[in-house]
C-alpha cells in the first residue's frame, strides 16, 4: 500500500520536471519549482505516515521546505521585477545579463 502513496508524488514530480525545462517564462518556472518540491512534499508526508504515528519527521521536514520555498519566491519575484524594469521582458531565452559583451 506504500506504493499507492509515493505514486502521485512521483507523476507531480515528473510532470513538473518537463514543464519546468519547457517553460520560457521565468514566473512560470518559479511555479514549476514550487509545484516540484509540493512533489516532495507530498513523499516526505507519505513516507511519515508509513513509519507511524511516533514519528513526525516528515512533515516537520515538510514545513521547512515550505519556509524555505516561501524566502525562494521573494527572492526570485524581486529578481524578476528587477530584470523586467531593465529589460522590458521576462523571457528566459532572451535573458542575457551575465553574458560578455
Amino acid at each position: 500500500m506504500f506504493e499507492h502513496e509515493l505514486f502521485p508524488g512521483a507523476l507531480f514530480f515528473c510532470i513538473d520536471i518537463y514543464a519546468f525545462i519547457a517553460s520560457r517564462y521565468m514566473v512560470k518556472a518559479f511555479i514549476r519549482l514550487e509545484l516540484i518540491f509540493n512533489a516532495g512534499n507530498v513523499t516526505f508526508v507519505a513516507s511519515s505516515n508509513y513509519l507511524g504515528i511516533q514519528q513526525i519527521k516528515g512533515e516537520i521536514f515538510s514545513v521547512s521546505v515550505i519556509v524555505t520555498m516561501a524566502t525562494e519566491v521573494a527572492i526570485g519575484l524581486a529578481i524578476v521585477l528587477a530584470i523586467y524594469h531593465n529589460r522590458k521582458s521576462i523571457r528566459i531565452d532572451e535573458f542575457d545579463l551575465l553574458r560578455r559583451q
